[in-house]
């Protein structure tokens, strides 16, 4: 992956709560140089977590003509602290943010589109289904949300979609189906989604069950969901003689580099794969939270990714491929 990793200084111009758990952010570079993105896109902010630095990556809302860049930020339970400094901002407050960057571009070729959208996973959706109905394409859009509460930009959505928008509200009982979605598609249609892992893995098995291309099965995840709540855990490297904590609210990524430990990394969301580690053990399980492995490797319990997956009930001893008798 080719990414832009220029920083700025920038203001928050303006802050909306769009549903009881989540803010939309204005926010302009003090040079007042917004540069040009795409549905798909989004941005780094440098986010303070107690007594230390680390980034965020947040999709960029909607198209790219309001003179601003547009975030919407959910305020999770279990934040690693991302969110919640997020919503500890004010209005005019100071931000570093990154240039945009587009790991889930919008393909405007296809005959046939799909877009899932799963909570706060609407972000990226938003602006890909406003950008496919301008231009009249043959698309359909699907919201899954927990409550009628947390629906934001759902009346635009009717406005832009009409009857080609489908909420679903898992209090009421409604669900995706995928296998029944995905049989109403054109062989060659895409599908976009972004929403939590169980989600995403329930629709990629009924699009691998019909035989369709994998190419054509386009995905977008939030690292923090995964099918346990994080708990702290032990990582032990016997080569190195390293035994440190993972605490709740840090990644395994993170913690093993600030021990010395260098662990390649590219997207930091567990899509590309570089940062997966040999495991040699586990006490307890390994919550996989990635969308790289497959679910042989899950189940195997071989490999974790290091960015986003965590271990469950214990801790768990690892062979990074970095070795000091190699130089």
């Amino acid at each position: 992956m080719r990414v832009d990793l220029t920083w700025s200084q920038a203001k928050v111009r303006s802050i909306k709560t769009l549903t009881p758990s989540v803010r939309q952010f204005e926010i302009v570079p003090l040079d007042g140089s917004v540069q040009s993105w795409a549905p798909g896109s989004h941005i780094n902010i440098r986010v303070r977590i107690g007594e230390r630095d680390d980034v965020r990556s947040y999709s960029l809302v909607g198209e790219n003509d309001a003179g601003c860049y547009r975030i919407a930020v959910k305020r999770h339970a279990e934040s690693r602290g991302g969110s919640a400094y997020m919503w500890s901002l004010q209005e005019s407050a100071l931000v570093s943010v990154g240039a945009p960057n587009n790991l889930f571009p919008l393909a405007l070729d296809a005959p046939d589109y799909l877009l899932i959208a799963g909570g706060i996973g609407i972000t990226p959706i938003f602006g890909m289904a406003k950008m496919l109905a301008r231009q009249n394409a043959k698309m359909r859009m699907l919201y899954a949300v927990r409550s009628n509460q947390e629906l934001a930009f759902a009346q635009e959505l009717r406005e832009v979609l009409g009857d080609r928008l489908e909420v679903f509200i898992s209090s009421e009982g409604q669900r995706i189906d995928p296998e029944v979605q995905f049989a109403q598609l054109a062989p060659s249609a895409e599908v976009y989604l972004c929403g939590p892992l169980p989600l995403v893995d329930a629709c990629r098995r009924a699009w691998q069950a019909q035989g369709r291309p994998a190419a054509a099965f386009r995905i977008e995840t939030f690292g923090s969901s995964g099918a346990y709540a994080p708990e702290a855990f032990h990582v032990r490297v016997p080569r190195l003689g390293i035994d440190v904590l993972v605490p709740q609210d840090r990644s395994m990524l993170h913690v093993l580099n600030d021990a010395g430990v260098d662990v390649m990394f590219d997207c930091r969301r567990g899509e590309c794969g570089l940062c997966a580690i040999d495991v040699l053990a586990v006490e307890g399980k390994i919550d996989h939270r990635d969308v790289f492995l497959s679910d042989h490797q899950k189940q195997e319990q071989r490999k974790i990714c290091a960015c986003v997956s965590r271990a469950v009930g214990g801790a768990i001893t690892i062979d990074p491929a970095w070795r000091s008798d190699a130089l």
